[in-house]
């Protein structure tokens, strides 16, 4: 990885979007003066939001945003694979189905004739999966959406031929370096940080509100004692499940959690 971007005199870039909101390509165009700077370092090929289209362009790095829920997403992901020196998936939806994931374990056929007129003009998989279900990651940027920082700081190490910093700390760590009060402890509040890797600066507890897990489960996450505390708490089986399924319900620790509730309760 240290080599893709140092060796080139401006390296070749592409941001592509699959299943999304886009908000994690926004967060890049709300660098503003920093994106120009970036701009000027790069040479920015592809990039839907800003300009540049050239989806069938070889690049250095190719940072993708979204989750893969159709067949032609599938062929696409490939494409862009073969045509990439490193893959870099970033977000919740690229790193664990995001939020649309949701419906993997539902009737999707259903909600599709439900919702829609003409159900057979739509054309989708029957789950909604994260990149690396499909082809090889060199590296994830986790978070719902991903800060403009991290994806810069990335950038910024690939360009110095050092692999980039995966924070695996916990959200905890960043509410303790904040000053913030524990709101579980505090204010009795059902809060996924213990579990949730840091990125997001503790932003909700910071605000007085739980943590609801969208930077993705931290390293070595402890989610028995979670649930346990949860139990505790007075929340039903139901309602943990809930909280480990939400909007990076597919990630497979959150995953693994969730059936170990059910298992044991009626969640």
């Amino acid at each position: 990885m240290n080599s893709a971007m140092k060796n080139s005199i401006r390296p070749r870039v592409a941001v592509h979007k699959f299943s999304s909101c886009d908000g994690c390509q926004l967060a890049l165009l709300n660098l503003g003066e920093d994106l120009l700077t970036l701009a000027g370092r790069v040479d920015l090929v592809h990039f839907a939001e800003a300009g540049p289209l050239d989806p069938e362009a070889d690049v250095d790095v190719a940072f993708v945003e979204g989750s893969v829920s159709t067949p032609e997403d599938v062929e696409r992901i490939q494409h862009i694979r073969q045509h990439s020196r490193l893959l870099i998936a970033i977000g919740a939806c690229a790193t664990a189905g995001g939020i649309q994931a949701l419906r993997n374990g539902a009737d999707g056929a259903q909600w599709v004739a439900q919702i829609y007129s003409h159900p057979e003009a739509i054309s989708s998989l029957a789950q909604s999966t994260p990149i690396a279900s499909h082809v090889k990651v060199d590296f994830e940027l986790w978070g719902c959406p991903v800060s403009g920082a991290q994806m810069l700081a990335v950038v910024n190490s690939l360009l110095l031929g050092v692999a980039p910093r995966d924070n695996a700390d916990k959200v905890c760590t960043e509410c303790k370096r904040n000053g913030y009060p524990c709101v579980m402890v505090s204010r009795g509040i059902a809060c996924m940080g213990p579990v949730t890797r840091a990125g997001c600066g503790a932003l909700c507890p910071g605000l007085g509100r739980d943590c609801y897990g969208c930077y993705g489960p931290a390293e070595k996450a402890n989610t028995d004692a979670l649930a346990a505390q949860f139990a505790s708490l007075g929340l039903t089986p139901q309602a943990i499940v809930q909280r480990f399924q939400s909007i990076n319900s597919q990630a497979p620790v959150f995953l693994a959690a969730a059936d170990k509730v059910r298992m044991r309760g009626d969640g």
